[in-house]
């Protein structure tokens, strides 16, 4: 066979391959063998986004190109041939100028970390491409053909963990045709609230091909264009890629790639004696490879989109069939352009809830439903074709066969490659059923079909507990007033069976059968018996009970004997009998809501730039992917690359590690482990506030997840496969069992000694404050789990050798400082020998503090081992196992109050899972007990333990034990509130503090009366959200809504933070352009923003009031270990502020030193600038580097923030679906540095918040392993989780001499805020509760716990899993009174 190059463009570039490793995806070739750095590797599962990229294909016959966003990890790079790829910096950059995109996320604020950043600017740039090809009228002048809906849908995909998508959204949403700008939010284009807002102010909107000139030409001479037309394109369909294809090599990559143009061509290769013996992977879009992650390297690919048969499309009066390989986002259009079918346009719809866009576009229905057969991938293809009769055509060695799809799914699996999925047809529906039902006496005969799926994120992007579809045709009985079900297919799936199924019994009970409230309870029980989800899948009880709440909404409307039972009746009516067809249920509401939002926020003029709304440091660089993290350093020579291998097992000892025969495990180089530690260093992984805890396991696994060696390859993608092949033997011979829950370390009595000095102090006599008391709560329990930081960037490293035994070590980390000592002892090696660089940190949260040292340490071992630099980025699976999250805890509490609702005591068992080692545990009960204190309790006691189990050591994560304890706080009220039928916020507002009381509470920080601002900022948030008003129109929407329910809820907060020691350092150069040095790291949170600005302001003071403009002169620049030493942690939220004042600290002494330079060059001159007065100091050798440590004074270096929000929430009774519908929140900013980075701190604080309190389950299994290991199956919030509508206020509270220029910490606190979320879900679970018994003899429980999360599953069984089994008893009983 004839082999050629494989050839593609990047950004314009020509790029020619002889030869790569066919499994390389694109995004690792981006990565590796480029310059570019926009696509980002954030899971490698295509479940983030962090990768998107544009791909383009041309068609030479139509001279069209096509371009559309794909997610890179997960594309092939033999399947891009003569394509053209575009990465973030491809659309602008610093050196052409950055694009319209790069330019408005920037001003409106949309980037912190920046990691996410390059990957939404690409998918929102492949919404507009799309908008703008298609034939809707030109747009206003300066906007795009985009809407406002598909410009907030954008981007539903892609994930980011810091802003909270609000600001995405609207720079998003600032090139849509149909926006009212005056609505968007804060930004750097106009003032907002001066109704100055105009499209001229805004960046220019171009949208351009990407698809170079020379690569067209190039495919025209390849390609034979009038003869190259595939044979098997009908009606016009045909994909741009076929052309190509045609005229494809017949292999690439020494015969390891291969193109066949026929079926016959695929079985020749199957059967050659090349593929004997050979592992073979069959290829359309390769994105099976994100959920079925692969355990070995392959010898053969069969790249499928060549043949013609395979990606055709036919459409007919029999249905439509579409080819295997077509992909989704081609599926949708053509069912789309059937716009006379209801069958077709549903399932269309039901198909862009199928993963995101950019995993659609490559991703192939035939590769899906080989998925669904073959390994039993939850498929809402599969379903939604099984409901209406679709059939698959297969074709094995010797024969062609067409099947229903239903009976394909029930074979056994198909486990080689045999077996060919050609193609699926669809038929086409009408509203005459094919059983004849005139002799019942009906007539007019219509059609209804419907597609259902309950999922995490509304919009798509996350598996759904349960999936149906449903297909009927009804008639109206001309005997009475029934209507009669003449055909009927109910297919369901994705609720933990082998595959989707039709539920046959229950539509043998139906057919032709009058729709009855009777008829439809016996189904509805029947159907319960029938969807039993096999044994091990979560939330079994729930998934049934979907079954049943849609079926209940597709047939309910039918039910003629349910009208006039008005007590019963759904909160709009039963649906008209003209609109059956065309409804999509009544108790199903529309998510599409669009985002709105409100900021109102007060500038500081008196220390400019302080206190303005200055644009984020670098964010343009981040837009355009051009912003440089650890990763994206090019590799050094030789460089090698390093993946853990852990333990599986929570207590073992290891007798053996060995390697599976297979291709993987030749790639293996060497394995780092204890064992090659040197000579006077150390086992030494991190340290923890008594200690240090080891790098690796020797003989003993203490814990799941603990690391016993590194797998050192020549590439990532090796040494992540290479850790996979690794056999570990264990024994537990002589072992106790391990502890893996509180409870056992409480039985076990396994317990860390804390010293005293980390304990808070009680409060009072809880004894009296119990005798005091007029009710009392004895020993109830909430249980709070654990949460996964979810940075986008995992955890990395890289570690260069140096000359004299030094290293250079860039680490993505919060703690340089800390990270360079530990290599030191781990090296044994002077810690002057290490240097630690870290520019910029993806995301952090905590989680990049203690927990990035160990990879850090473990590539500096391996590089001092090898003497060749090696790199380490953490795949996701591996980071979520490791590294733990924030603390579980049990809490018991007894609380004693009075009728009024004022309590007089409060008494807390804490347990507190730390896990196997110390870490950062120690502090978290302080953390926790300053919390709970933000509520007077009259007496607190509470006896805390700190349990050791065989689990990774928990760490900081953001608000830790603040977060925990607030919740417990809010939990209390909420449970005395109950108890005594009065109305949470009185509870609240009637034990808020006195400044005396806060005093007492709080003795050890610094708490004036002016400064405490709590009781009147809840106030006026209730006052401003008109609370009242809106309580009110609660409950009367609650009164006669039955399956939709609101609650409304408003939390304050009092959060305490520590201000530390932090050294800065500023020099100025000589020409007059200003570098500066920090301890702080830049994690998103606008450390170098706020620093950059104070320098300005604090340089300024030499020109007093005249300032010049020295912003854009000064550069911050990354932290070195040793050039700035001592420079900490970043962590508390704190670290911003105190960076800002060592700064102010040495530009004081700057301007100390060249004041009177100043003066006297001014008494000669008359005026001087700031270029002269440098040139001058630079020639009189006046020193222009001054660096400091700044220390705290003793007694102000602990303050309190507050806050407080108030959030609405809709709860779907039939799903459990929580819609946050409105939040507001104000915040005390003191007087902010910087609106604009405070605002985003707040928003993207409050949505992670949201995501411990309604989404994000961290699961393990009986060993403690986690299994919640991936974008597939943990789910932070998407922007269609978020509030639809999200307004904030800070509040400027005026002047705190002892704070940074009367600034306070925005990072942390707001996160407890979304606490008002889960107790607004708890009101309207309270509503529901009251409704579930209104027709039977039982009181309604109203008083309960609400588990966090509060996920769908949760919130459903506090609603009843029988409640619409229970309705139609009513309804039934009711008909018969």
């Amino acid at each position: 066979m004839q082999n050629q190059s494989l050839v593609f463009a990047v950004n314009g570039q020509r790029f020619e391959l002889e030869k790569v490793d066919p499994s390389t995806t694109l995004l690792e070739f981006l990565r590796t063998q480029t310059r570019f750095t926009g696509a980002k590797l954030g899971c490698g599962e295509g479940g983030c986004g962090a990768c998107v990229v544009l791909l383009g294909t041309y068609d030479p016959v139509s001279e069209q190109v096509e371009e559309f966003a794909i997610s890179s990890c997960l594309t092939l790079i033999y399947s891009i041939n003569f394509c053209s790829v575009t990465t973030a910096e491809g659309l602008g950059n610093a050196k052409d100028g950055f694009h319209s995109i790069h330019k408005r996320f920037s001003g409106f604020h949309a980037s912190q970390c920046g990691f996410c950043t390059p990957g939404m600017c690409m998918s929102l740039y492949s919404a507009l491409i799309k908008a703008e090809k298609s034939e809707r009228p030109a747009p206003p002048s300066g906007f795009s053909k985009l809407t406002v809906t598909e410009a907030q849908k954008a981007i539903s995909g892609n994930l980011c963990r810091c802003t909270g998508y609000r600001p995405i959204v609207d720079a998003c949403k600032s090139f849509a045709a149909d926006v009212d700008l005056e609505d968007l939010g804060l930004n750097a284009f106009w003032k907002k609230g001066e109704n100055s807002a105009s499209v001229e102010k805004l960046p220019s909107f171009t949208v351009a091909s990407t698809f170079p000139e020379f690569l067209k030409s190039e495919i025209k001479s390849v390609l034979n264009c009038n003869s190259a037309l595939p044979n098997g394109s009908v009606n016009g369909n045909k994909t741009q890629l076929d052309i190509c294809f045609n005229a494809m090599p017949a292999s690439l990559a020494d015969d390891s790639w291969h193109y066949p143009k026929t079926v016959d061509n695929v079985y020749k290769l199957l059967n050659s004696k090349e593929f004997n013996g050979s592992m073979v992977k069959m290829v359309a879009g390769n994105t099976g490879s994100g959920v079925y992650k692969e355990d070995d390297l392959y010898d053969r690919f069969i790249d499928l989109k060549g043949i013609p048969e395979l990606s055709s499309i036919k459409c007919d009066d029999k249905g439509i069939q579409i080819g295997a390989t077509v992909t989704v986002s081609r599926a949708i259009e053509v069912l789309k352009e059937e716009r006379k079918s209801l069958v077709f346009n549903k399932i269309a719809e039901h198909l862009t809830k199928v993963a995101s866009e950019f995993v659609r576009n490559t991703a192939s229905i035939g590769g899906n439903l080989i998925l669904a057969q073959r390994k039993g991938l939850p498929s809402d293809i599969a379903t939604a074709l099984i409901a209406v009769d679709s059939t698959v055509c297969l074709q094995t060695d010797s024969k062609r066969l067409a099947v229903k799809l239903e009976e394909f799914l029930e074979m056994p699996p198909l486990m080689n490659h045999r077996t060919l999925l050609l193609s699926i047809h669809i038929p086409s529906w009408t509203s005459s059923p094919n059983s004849n039902s005139d002799t019942n006496g009906s007539v007019e005969s219509k059609l209804l079909f419907e597609t259902y799926r309950a999922a995490p994120r509304p919009l798509g992007n996350a598996v759904a507990y349960l999936n149906s579809a449903f297909l009927a045709h009804t008639s109206a009985d001309k005997n009475s007033d029934h209507i009669i079900i003449d055909n009927l297919k109910l297919a369901f799936g994705a609720y933990g069976s082998a595959h989707a199924i039709r539920a046959r019994d229950v539509e043998k009970l139906l057919i032709g059968k009058p729709c009855t409230s009777a008829i439809l309870l016996e189904a509805i029980i029947l159907l319960k018996k029938i969807i039993v989800p096999k044994q091990g899948t979560a939330h079994r009880a729930y998934r049934s009970s979907l079954a049943a709440a849609f079926l209940f909404d597709f047939l309910l409307p039918l039910c003629k004997d349910m009208k006039g039972i008005e007590e019963l009746s759904l909160s709009n009516g039963p649906a008209p009998a003209e609109n059956f067809d065309d409804s999509s249920g009544e108790c199903f509401g529309n998510h599409d809501l669009l985002l709105s939002s409100k900021q109102l926020l007060s500038y500081g003029t008196q220390h400019r730039p302080i206190g303005g709304p200055t644009k984020k440091v670098g964010a343009e660089l981040q837009s355009s992917g051009e912003a440089i993290y650890v990763d994206d350093i090019p590799s050094p020579k030789d460089c090698l690359f390093g993946a853990f291998i852990i333990s599986t097992r929570p207590l073992a000892r290891i007798t053996d590690i060995s390697f599976k025969a297979t291709r993987a495990t030749q790639k293996i180089i060497t394995v780092i482990s204890a064992a090659d530690i040197p000579k006077g260093g150390g086992n030494i992984g991190c340290c923890n506030l008594l200690g240090v805890d080891p790098l690796f396991a020797d003989s003993l696994a203490v814990h799941v997840g603990q690391p016993l060696g590194v797998v050192i390859a020549e590439t990532q993608q090796f040494a992540n496969m290479g850790a996979k092949q690794v056999l570990v033997d264990y024994s537990t011979e002589g072992l106790e069992p391990p502890i893996l829950s509180m409870g056992e370390a409480v039985q076990r009595s396994s317990f860390f000694d804390v010293p005293p000095f980390f304990c808070p102090e009680q409060v009072g006599d809880f004894g009296k404050g119990m005798l005091e008391a007029d009710h009392k709560i004895l020993s109830a329990e909430i249980t709070l789990p654990s949460q996964y930081y979810f940075y986008m960037e995992t955890q990395t490293a890289l570690a260069v050798p140096d000359e004299d035994n030094c290293m250079v070590v860039y680490s993505s980390t919060q703690f340089p400082e800390d990270t360079g000592v530990i290599i030191a002892k781990c090296l044994g090696v002077p810690v002057n020998n290490i240097r630690v660089i870290t520019r910029r940190v993806g995301g952090g949260f905590g989680g990049k503090a203690t927990k990035a040292v160990p990879v850090a340490t473990a590539c500096a071992l391996a590089a001092y081992k090898l003497r060749r630099p090696v790199r380490m980025y953490v795949d996701r699976k591996t980071d979520m196992i490791m590294n733990a999250g924030r603390h579980p805890m049990n809490i018991k509490y007894s609380v004693g109050f009075k009728s009024d609702g004022k309590i007089t005591a409060l008494h807390i068992d804490l347990l507190i899972d730390a896990g196997i080692f110390l870490d950062y545990s120690p502090l978290i009960a302080r953390s926790v007990i300053e919390a709970l204190k933000k509520y007077n309790w009259g007496a607190l006691s509470f006896d805390i333990k700190l349990c050791k189990t065989n689990l990774p050591s928990k760490s900081a994560m953001r608000a830790p034990g603040d977060l925990q304890g607030s919740f417990i706080a809010e939990a209390i009220i909420e449970h005395v509130a109950s108890s005594l039928h009065i109305d949470t916020y009185l509870i609240r507002k009637k034990n808020l503090h006195s400044i005396e009381s806060l005093e007492y509470y709080y003795r050890e920080f610094e708490t004036e009366a002016s400064e405490y601002t709590l009781p009147s900022l809840f106030d006026k948030l209730v006052t401003s959200t008109i609370y009242s008003h809106r309580v009110t129109k609660i409950q009367i929407l609650n009164s006669f809504s039955l399956w939709k329910k609101r609650g409304i809820s408003c939390v304050p907060i009092v959060y305490p933070v520590t201000v530390r020691p932090t050294p800065g350092k500023v020099g100025i150069l000589k020409d007059g352009s200003v570098v500066v040095e920090v301890g702080g790291i830049e994690l998103g949170q606008g450390l170098w923003t706020k620093v950059k600005q104070m320098a300005a302001f604090s340089l300024g003071e030499l020109w007093g009031n005249d300032i010049p403009d020295l912003l854009e002169r000064i550069r911050v620049i990354q932290a070195d270990t040793l050039s700035l030493i001592q420079g900490g942690w970043t962590a508390g939220s704190t670290t911003s502020e105190s960076c800002c004042e060592a700064v102010r600290c040495a530009c004081s002494v700057l301007v100390d030193r060249l004041k009177p330079l100043k003066d006297r060059l001014q008494e000669q001159t008359g005026s001087i600038s700031w270029n002269n007065l440098i040139f001058q100091a630079s020639l009189q050798s006046v020193n222009l580097s001054a660096s400091t440590l700044w220390v705290p004074d003793e007694g102000s270096n602990r303050y309190l923030n507050y806050g407080a929000a108030v959030s609405e929430v809709e709860v779907d009774l039939l799903t459990g679906a929580t819609t946050i519908l409105q939040t507001d929140i104000i915040y005390d900013c003191g007087q902010s540095l910087n609106p604009a980075v405070d605002l985003g701190q707040i928003e993207g604080a409050f949505v992670q918040g949201i995501g411990f309190f309604m989404c994000e389950e961290y699961l393990s299994n009986y060993d403690g392993l986690v299994i919640s290991d991936g974008t597939w199956t943990y789910k932070i919030p998407t922007v269609d989780n978020i509030p639809k509508k999200f307004n904030v206020e800070i509040l400027n509270s005026g002047h705190h001499k002892k704070r940074v220029l009367s600034s306070k910490a925005s990072g942390e606190p707001p996160l407890l805020l979304a606490a008002s979320v889960h107790c607004a879900t708890r009101e309207a679970i309270k509503a529901a509760r009251a409704n579930i018994f209104t027709n039977r003899s039982e009181e309604p429980n109203l008083v309960f716990q609400l588990q966090v999360p509060a996920t769908m599953p949760v919130v459903k069984e506090l609603c009843g899993l029988d409640n619409v089994e229970r309705y139609l008893e009513a309804s039934i009983a009711a008909q018969q009174s």
